[in-house]
């Protein structure tokens, strides 16, 4: 369970469920039976740095500025540590990207924050893995403390 004294801690689903949910999102994201989910979501196809091996990782899709960035704390994002290219399925368009990961606590913060004005406090919580504490949208001085303490990061992707 959560620690109730923290206003933001990680709130992902269980790893079994996301391993066999994942692919089917995958899929569907790549048909025209998506939807709206095609603007909410992303497929994020990139090699790992270390192991060669392909990954396929769908994604919420968070848009500040017009910049496209993932918000997570998973191992994946280390494979754009420094930089790397992928190819990007979002809006029903598959695109070439470079993604930047973002590991400064006070940048990932402000984008954190961007993200949960944009989605509003209920679907902020959904959309990025997270819990807040109570029912508004965490400071950014909230989300600088959970980005340290979670190793929580921002990818940006840009057109390659």
């Amino acid at each position: 369970m959560a620690d109730q004294s923290f206003a933001v801690t990680l709130a992902h689903p269980h790893t079994a469920l996301l391993r066999a949910v994942n692919p089917l999102v995958g899929r569907l994201l790549r048909s025209r039976l998506a939807g709206s989910l095609r603007r909410h979501l992303m497929v994020v196809n990139v090699t790992g740095r270390k192991s060669g091996r392909r990954y396929s990782i769908p994604l919420s899709a968070h848009r500040i500025d017009g910049v496209l960035y993932a918000l997570t704390s998973a191992a994946w994002k280390n494979n754009f540590r420094g930089g790397a290219d992928a190819e990007v399925v979002h809006d029903g368009k598959t695109a070439s990207m470079r993604g930047e990961l973002i590991t400064d606590p006070g940048a990932v913060a402000d984008v954190s924050h961007r993200c949960a004005q944009s989605w509003g406090v209920k679907r902020a919580q959904t959309m990025m893995g997270l819990k807040f504490r109570d029912d508004r949208i965490p400071t950014v001085e909230e989300f600088e403390e959970a980005a340290r303490r979670e190793r929580y990061a921002a990818v940006r992707f840009t057109p390659a």
